[in-house]
Parts: structure tokens; C-alpha cells; sequence
């Protein structure tokens, strides 16, 4: 659609995930008439990400040292890890100020359909972290889609052992939604999940 060079940069900004052709195009016109942007910085944080960046040796989260600052922290709960589908899960959930233990990234959800098993993610690390007992409870935050809900199901049949238990997050209607648009399945777990209301 358009020539040469600013073509090939919409079609890299397009291959982002979440950025669709228009977005895209968005951006690739904000980067060429804004004068102020600095492309110089975003070309050298994009390569300083790609070559400082790695996975905590220990939880698999984003870190530029061995291991990352939530698992240094000895502040942290060590009796508790949550499992996470993704490292982006680990900043949701620290965003919410209630978890204070330790993390577990799985890489990933399993999907047979795309060819990710049990040995494509994970598990084996978070079964050698409970090997000590130290840890008495797992958190399992996978994502409530189909993917999210048979990892759950795998790592609750594998985590069970005496003295570890195994707790998966509650789900249900978002604050300020409509009962009118959610799905059956959202409507169905919130049905289950529901609590006494206290007078």
C-alpha cells in the first residue's frame, strides 16, 4: 500500500501481537510525524531487552539477573507459589497487592491442538521446588479459557502429595458486569463460587 521502507514498518509494527494493519499504520504515521519521538532510545531498548532479558533460573519470570527480584526477596512468603500461564500473569497479580509469596511460570497453557504437552511447559521445575516441603500451598491461576482449565486439571492431579494443598482462583462476574453478557461457563463458576452474605 504504501512504498519502500515505511511499508516494511507497518508490516513489523503488524506483527506485534494485538496490533492489528490499522493500528499498525497508527503508529508507523505517529513514529514519522512526530518529531519529538525518539527512535535512536526505542532501537537501543529493544535490543538492550533482547540481549539483558532472560527467565529467572528459578520461577521463570522476566529478569535481568539470574533470578528475579520477587524470588531475592526473603520477604516473601516461601510456603506459598502461585502458577502463572505467562510472565505477564506475575505483574497482574502483584498489581492486586494480595499475594506476598513466590511465583511458578509455567510458559505457557497446554494445547494439544498446537502441539503443547506437559513436556513443552514447566512442570517438571515446579515439581523439583516442592520437593523439600517447604512450600504447603500451590496457587493455581491459570487463565478460565479451555487451555487454562485442563493445565489446572494436569497440575492438580500432579501436585497431589500429603501435607501440599492445591488451590485453584475463584472465577466469576467481573465487577460491573451485566449478567445479560456473560457466557455460561462465567455464570455457572460464579454460581459455584458464591459466598454467604454477611448482614
Amino acid at each position: 500500500m504504501y512504498e519502500g521502507i515505511v511499508q516494511e514498518l507497518i508490516d513489523e509494527l503488524g506483527r506485534l501481537p494485538g496490533i492489528g494493519p490499522k493500528s499498525a499504520q497508527r503508529i508507523a504515521f505517529h513514529i514519522l510525524q512526530t518529531q519529538s519521538f525518539d527512535t535512536t532510545r526505542l532501537a537501543q531498548i529493544l535490543m538492550d531487552v533482547r540481549e539483558k532479558v532472560r527467565f529467572c533460573s528459578i520461577c521463570g519470570n522476566v529478569s535481568e539477573q539470574d533470578t528475579c527480584t520477587i524470588c531475592r526477596d526473603v520477604r516473601r512468603n516461601q510456603a506459598i507459589i502461585c502458577v502463572v500461564e505467562e510472565a505477564k500473569d506475575v505483574a497482574a497479580v502483584e498489581r492486586t497487592r494480595e499475594f506476598r509469596g513466590l511465583y511458578h511460570v509455567l510458559g505457557g497453557a497446554l494445547s494439544p491442538i498446537d502441539g503443547i504437552g506437559p513436556n513443552e511447559l514447566r512442570f517438571t521445575q515446579l515439581v523439583k521446588r516442592l520437593a523439600d516441603a517447604t512450600v504447603t500451598e500451590v496457587i493455581i491461576a491459570t487463565d478460565p479459557n479451555l487451555e487454562g482449565e485442563a493445565t489446572a486439571t494436569y497440575l492438580a492431579r500432579l501436585l497431589v502429595q500429603p501435607g501440599l494443598r492445591v488451590t485453584r482462583l475463584a472465577s466469576g462476574l467481573p465487577v460491573g458486569g451485566d449478567l445479560e453478557y456473560a457466557d455460561e461457563v462465567t455464570l455457572g463458576r460464579a454460581f459455584e463460587g458464591r459466598r454467604v452474605v454477611e448482614a
